[in-house]
């Protein structure tokens, strides 16, 4: 390994949570092809010894992760309990949140016709979603966005990554398309 892959390994290792590639260029005093490529090689190594750990890029972050298919040692070995799944309300909301961020809650609740409140709040407690500033609107609500919690979780490097979605059939878009007009006639 390089003096500079192990500088970078030291300061993964050492964080313990994802590093911003903008402070790692700093600190090792390298630019963005420079830490890219040194990283995408640390990255390579791990993979090709099959190491307990991986190097994961997580939008403009890096961090060491522990890989899935040892997740089972190693909450044995540490006594965690399993991660509880996400209840298909809490899914509906990350998905509004991912696709269409930044939103408000009540932009969740119209799309989802049901309050969101304490949904919202549960994924915000969990780190999956996080406040990222006011609407400038009279009573300036909150506005959310995922968080790199929420790439970690789902195995996603960036947002890009996300699948696409499906796009509206005809008989959907004509029924959307009456229920605008009748709410704009009467």
């Amino acid at each position: 390994m390089t003096e500079l892959e192990c500088i970078l390994e030291g300061i993964l290792f050492a964080a313990g949570e994802p590093v911003a590639c903008a402070k790692l260029m700093q600190v090792l005093n390298v630019p963005a092809d420079v830490l890219s490529s040194t990283a995408k090689r640390l990255a390579q190594r791990y993979d090709e010894e099959q190491r307990g750990i991986m190097l994961v890029r997580l939008d403009d972050r890096y961090q060491l992760c522990s890989r899935p298919q040892y997740a089972d040692y190693i909450r044995a070995a540490l006594e965690t309990r399993r991660t509880p799944t996400l209840s298909n309300a809490a899914l509906e909301v990350l998905a509004i949140v991912a696709y269409r961020q930044p939103v408000t809650r009540a932009f969740i609740e119209q799309l989802r016709g049901v309050d969101s409140s304490n949904t919202v709040l549960s994924l915000v407690d969990k780190g999956l979603i996080e406040g990222c500033g006011r609407l400038d609107v009279p009573g300036r609500p909150m506005l959310y966005r995922t968080t790199p919690a929420f790439l970690r979780t789902f195995s996603l490097t960036d947002l890009t990554q996300l699948p696409s979605l499906p796009e509206l059939g005809e008989a959907e878009q004509l029924t959307l398309d009456t229920e605008t007009e009748e709410d704009t006639n009467g």
